[in-house]
């Protein structure tokens, strides 16, 4: 049996002239975005509605409730959990709805029913929000800790003015989806 035989060193190729050209292309994608990008818009009169006031003021308040519950040993008590839970929840759709208006995305996504998603989201908010008001102030005493009263029950009484928000807001949603579903 012979060895193979040694590699030899590969062979210089002469140099290529250079080409001036040059060739680019884009993917549909980056395309696509690019596209969708430039054309998103932003709605700053909706924040004159009343519907836009009444989202603001649930986000501000709502965040109030669930800051002065979670300044406090809230977990103690699973009564103040429950209303943490919906406040938070709450707050972040709250908030995710408000850039969905503001930026008018519900105009570039027509498959969604945005009437009756808007009905359902306020209207489960308010009944949501309410139990949780009800929940908070009924829980308030100053037999369970005395130094966190006066948290809860600030958290309580803004409780009932986020639900009086989210009302008037189903109540706006509810004239909406009417008028839409009439057509």
């Amino acid at each position: 049996m012979e060895p193979p035989p040694p590699p030899q060193p590969p062979q210089e190729q002469p140099p290529r002239p250079r080409s001036h050209t040059v060739t680019t292309t884009s993917s549909s994608f980056t395309a696509n975005l690019s596209a969708s990008s430039s054309t998103l818009a932003y709605d700053r009169e909706f924040l004159r509605t009343l519907p836009g006031l009444l989202m603001v003021a649930e986000i501000v308040l709502g965040l109030l409730v669930w800051t002065l519950i979670a300044g406090t040993e809230y977990f103690l008590y699973p009564a103040f959990g429950w209303v943490m839970f919906v406040a938070v929840f709450y707050w972040v759709l709250t908030v995710f709805f408000l850039i969905i208006y503001m930026t008018m995305t519900y105009t570039r996504i027509p498959q969604v029913p945005w009437t009756t998603v808007g009905l359902c989201f306020n209207g489960s908010a308010f009944i949501l929000y309410l139990i949780a008001a009800i929940v908070d102030a009924s829980s308030v005493t100053k037999e369970l800790d005395s130094h966190n009263y006066n948290s809860w029950a600030a958290s309580s009484f803004f409780a009932f003015v986020v639900t009086s928000c989210y009302a008037g807001n189903t109540y706006f949603s509810f004239i909406s989806w009417r008028s839409r579903t009439l057509q």
